[in-house]
């Protein structure tokens, strides 16, 4: 008895064993394993598909975005960087490209990363004014200061973060002021994501900034309101995102570049993983989805890709062929 038990754990752990990495050519690969859950959950996605699918001998390893760009620049590791918010670094991204160490490998998020002023679509459905800021600032008595109402409240970006300054640039820009709005500080991304939580369970007021993809606008409803402006890249790239800038104009949020990197020593080595990683990549809204059912299962990034494979084969299997999508399914 007890040794049909050793034989039969001894049959699952080989089955549990990725294919050679010889298979693909692909061999010892490693990820970054970014500080945020999107990032997280991509990584063990593209862990788990790469050694299953392809052979690879996947390895996640700690990252965050300035210390890995440095290090794949200056050191050629970690192989890739699933989700990098390119904007933050992009000088020194683009000396890796021009001196053949890195490359870009399609984007992480397809419609890019979105910004914006917001309000709940509670709001929108009983004043569709509210789509617009023109429409916001004619009715900024309906967003009263939670500490002063015969004052408008708008919800800003924490201290210290950069959207800080560009949230700020655009509200001086709005003239929003001269509409009676005044800046609350949050004081952190939990205060400015509890706010908008605790708004829509009361279905009360709230106008501010956020962005996508995250948990909160996968969770609550809100609808970006139009600045009647359009989007005037080089004025954002130029001023807005300057603490600097002194003649901003309003511009609506170009959309953020979140790619993927990875070493051109990889992209050599393993074409057909390569091709995954090209291949592989979310919209907003199924990135907010999966972010949403992360905080409400208070899952980590390994358990959210179980879930996400399982559940979600219309979308990973679009990424690969049918023979890598089959070895997949069977390690699931």
């Amino acid at each position: 008895m007890m040794y049909k038990r050793l034989l039969s754990a001894a049959l699952l752990t080989l089955s549990a064993v990725p294919a050679s990495a010889d298979d693909h050519g692909c061999g010892n690969v490693t990820i970054a394993d970014m500080n945020w859950n999107s990032a997280s959950l991509i990584a063990n996605i593209d862990q788990f598909i790469l050694e299953h699918g392809y052979g690879c001998d996947a390895e996640l390893v700690p990252g965050d975005t300035m210390p890995t760009g440095t290090s794949m620049i200056e050191k050629g590791e970690p192989d890739i960087a699933p989700e990098f918010w390119s904007n933050s670094m992009r000088e020194g991204l683009q000396r890796g490209i021009d001196e053949g160490r890195i490359r870009y490998a399609g984007q992480a998020f397809v419609e890019g990363g979105e910004e914006g002023f917001w309000v709940p679509k509670y709001m929108v459905d009983q004043h569709p004014e509210l789509k617009t800021i023109s429409g916001v600032k004619a009715n900024a008595d309906l967003f009263p200061h939670p500490e002063d109402p015969s004052k408008a409240a708008f919800y800003g970006c924490p201290a210290g973060w950069s959207c800080q300054i560009t949230s700020e640039n655009n509200f001086k820009a709005l003239d929003l002021a001269d509409s009676g709005f005044e800046i609350v500080d949050p004081g952190s991304g939990a205060g400015l994501a509890g706010s908008i939580a605790k708004a829509y369970e009361r279905e009360e007021a709230w106008f501010g900034y956020y962005w996508a993809p995250t948990a909160v606008l996968g969770k609550y409803e809100m609808v970006k309101v139009d600045f009647e402006t359009g989007t005037d890249v080089e004025h954002y790239k130029s001023c807005i995102t300057s603490d600097e800038c002194i003649t901003s104009k309003a511009t609506m949020y170009p959309a953020a570049d979140v790619e993927t990197v990875v070493t051109e020593r990889f992209a050599k080595r393993a074409p057909e993983a390569m091709t995954y990683i090209e291949n592989r990549g979310f919209t907003n809204d199924q990135m907010n989805g999966l972010l949403a059912w992360m905080e409400d299962n208070q899952a980590d990034g390994e358990y959210a890709m179980i879930n996400f494979l399982i559940n979600h084969e219309d979308i990973w299997t679009q990424w690969v062929p049918n023979d890598v999508a089959s070895k997949v399914k069977d390690a699931l």
